[in-house]
């Protein structure tokens, strides 16, 4: 029980240093840029998918980084209709809090809605054959 507890803190304690690490690079990158449109872009780094990854790859082997990788995937694509959503919400309301909150609904909605669309395909493709 104490080794499971201490893999769970180093576990966690490794994703903070890389998260955060990846963060900080990104939040660098915008300040010294002459180039604003850098700043949108790197708000956009997927740190914590890339974290994900390396710590399951790390944990669990390939196979296990592999599947956390495909699903992130529905998570980028929702992460695509958030950021619309918060634009969109900024421009009506001007309201951040509100436009954050409807952008995180959004992306939460879009990504689970995606994953069941491609898992209902995929049953539909293999009953076919």
């Amino acid at each position: 029980m104490e080794r499971v507890s201490q893999l769970k803190k180093s576990d966690l304690f490794m994703r903070f240093i890389l998260g955060g690490t990846a963060v900080s690079l990104s939040y660098l990158i915008t300040v010294v840029s002459p180039w604003k449109i850098l700043a949108g872009i790197f708000a956009a780094f997927p740190a914590v998918m890339l974290t994900a990854v390396i710590m399951v790859g790390i944990a669990s082997g390939t196979k296990k980084a592999t599947n956390i990788a495909k699903g992130s995937v529905y998570g980028m694509i929702g992460g695509i209709i958030c950021v619309i959503a918060v634009l969109l919400s900024l421009q009506e309301t001007s309201n951040w809090l509100l436009s954050i909150t409807i952008g995180l609904i959004s992306w939460l909605v879009s990504s689970i809605s995606i994953s069941n669309i491609r898992q209902r395909a995929a049953r539909k493709a293999v009953s076919q054959v």
